[in-house]
């Protein structure tokens, strides 16, 4: 196993910071909204209320695309995501080939199996300045986020948050829900990169083996580690 605290693959002038960041704010926002209640009434915002009034735990399959700045194009992408209050998740990528991304309350872990890497950072720093860091705090969602209902629409309803911090990684968030259940999020940010995702087979309070939030590199894996 070798320990390496330069930068990752993604190439050079790349920090694994900054490459932490982009990568997990879009997964640490779906954990956000999964935990945090909202603070006004309307259609979509009840059922997010209602669907988070309980909830410690989910598994969930999921879809997910990321249309590009010209929203032309798409990158596709499925797996498994598990939830556990507070502060843990872990998303299961399948395809197109298998990743594994992990928030185990103190540290945030990528780990690629194809390149045989790893990339590894404090779960305080990592999330800093995203949404997900009211998983950390506790701090209602309403002091970080404009919470709006935006009504039906493909027999769903629908939230929209806008964050309320100048400097976050996104300008809003879309979440659309049918009977109570997280169905479809979407996530704008800074970069004009749009995240959708969509969830089915949702079970809520599953029973869940704390193993899923531990991960113990392998030997032989590069890890880049960043304060």
């Amino acid at each position: 196993m070798t320990v390496n605290n330069k930068q990752p693959y993604p190439g050079p002038g790349v920090s694994v910071s900054t490459v932490l960041y982009r990568r997990v704010a879009r997964w640490a926002a779906v954990a956000l909204v999964l935990l945090c209640p909202p603070a006004h009434a309307g259609t979509g915002v009840v059922q997010l209320e209602r669907f988070l009034q309980d909830v410690t735990s989910l598994k969930a399959s999921f879809e997910q695309s990321v249309l590009d700045p010209e929203h032309q194009s798409a990158i596709r992408s499925q797996g498994l995501f598990y939830l556990q209050r507070p502060g843990r998740f872990r998303w299961d990528y399948s395809e197109p080939e298998g990743q594994m991304i992990l928030a185990d309350g103190r540290q945030i872990w990528h780990h690629d199996p194809e390149l045989d890497q790893v990339s590894v950072q404090g779960q305080e720093s990592a999330l800093k300045g995203t949404p997900a860091m009211l998983l950390i705090s506790g701090d209602p969602v309403a002091s970080h986020f404009e919470v709006i209902d935006i009504g039906d629409r493909q027999s769903m309803g629908w939230v929209e948050l806008i964050p309320r911090d100048p400097e976050s990684q996104f300008t809003r968030i879309l979440l659309a829900f049918t009977a109570d259940t997280l169905r479809r999020m979407e996530m704008a940010d800074k970069f004009g990169q749009v995240t959708r995702f969509q969830f089915y087979d949702v079970e809520l309070n599953p029973p869940l083996e704390q193993s899923l939030f531990y991960f113990r590199p392998g030997h032989g894996l590069d890890i880049f580690k960043s304060d």
